[in-house]
């Protein structure tokens, strides 16, 4: 599931109004059931999801589209266990969000989860391989194995010539390819992505969801 901007024409026919939708499927590998998410700072109340449902089945592509400040980033942040929700439920294969304590749902980030950011998120000091290898390392991983890895990811988003340059050595659009490399490193059930070519212009923003149709 990503989170798309406003702007982003060509994703247009992909658009779900979660408000809206039908009653979710309960084969989904991702189902959201009547979210609530409420942000109360004591002086103002804030309800940045009000009943939210739906699903998503294995394969599907999905882009959640809306104006600034609508919730999208929070849904995200809801469905992939980073925030806790106010109500409702988020099914991931069946397995409710709320049943899986703090070791648990780090584990499903981890090994389950790829994130594709907006602003890269990229560590500077590091290489692109690096880069990329982080998240295998981080997963216990042999280095040998980790390097491996990160090497066939950066291959299948047409940047293994590139391993070896840094953030600030490459263009905008080839960041973002360092980025969905390091989301699919783990080779994740489910894939988010928060504004994925946000910062880019036309031609490399549809280069970049073309890259993801194809490693869909």
């Amino acid at each position: 599931m990503m989170r798309a901007p406003t702007g982003e024409s060509d994703m247009a026919k992909k658009e779900r109004c979660v408000e809206s939708a039908a009653q979710p499927a309960a084969d989904g590998i991702v189902v959201a059931k009547e979210l609530r998410k409420t942000y109360d700072s004591g002086k103002v109340k804030v309800d940045a999801l009000k009943g939210v449902h739906f699903s998503v089945k294995e394969g599907e592509m999905v882009a959640v589209m809306g104006p600034s400040g609508c919730g999208k980033t929070t849904l995200l942040n809801c469905l992939s266990g980073l925030d806790d929700l106010s109500g409702g439920e988020v099914y991931i294969r069946g397995k409710p969000l709320s049943a899986m304590n703090d070791r648990e749902r780090t584990a499903y980030r981890a090994q389950k989860i790829g994130f594709i950011f907006q602003a890269y998120n990229l560590l500077p000091v590091l290489t692109s391989v690096e880069n990329v290898e982080l998240p295998l390392l981080l997963a216990g991983k042999s280095p040998k194995d980790a390097r491996k890895g990160a090497l066939e990811a950066l291959k299948a988003v047409g940047l293994e010539e590139w391993q070896h340059h840094k953030p600030s050595e490459l263009s905008g659009g080839q960041q973002q390819r360092v980025t969905i490399a390091r989301s699919l490193v783990n080779k994740p059930e489910i894939v988010f992505g928060d504004e994925p070519t946000g910062n880019l212009d036309s031609e490399s923003s549809k280069d970049v969801m073309e890259l993801l149709r194809k490693l869909n």
